[in-house]
């Protein structure tokens, strides 16, 4: 996997933190995870601007969100007792689905 695609990966992951963070923040009256929060924002749009060096930002974009939306639908599930039924599973399998399609049809960027 080159750098590109593993600084794609970390900027998803941190989209996650972001996502799941905002819920801790309690509206940003929370200061702690409202920081960590922040922090998270910022690192995750500049690791996903440095991929985008490399990879098409519609590839990139798509991997970045989808990632984002599939960790932050499984920590919801996991952290907050939200539905985990089998549609839901389906769909976010499917997501995963489009992620590792967008990857392979974008070659080695």
């Amino acid at each position: 996997m080159s750098q590109a695609w593993l600084l794609l990966l970390a900027a998803g992951l941190l989209e996650v933190v972001w996502a799941i963070g905002l819920k801790y923040t309690e509206g940003f009256s929370r200061p702690l995870p409202s920081v960590i929060t922040v922090a998270a924002m910022i690192a995750s749009f500049w690791l996903l601007a440095l991929a985008l060096k490399s990879i098409p930002v519609g590839t990139g974009y798509a991997v970045w969100t989808g990632i984002g939306a599939v960790g932050t639908a499984i920590l919801g599930i996991v952290l907050f007792s939200e539905p985990a039924t089998a549609a839901r599973l389906a769909c976010i399998a499917l997501i995963v689905a489009g992620i590792l399609g967008l990857k392979l049809v974008s070659g080695g960027a």
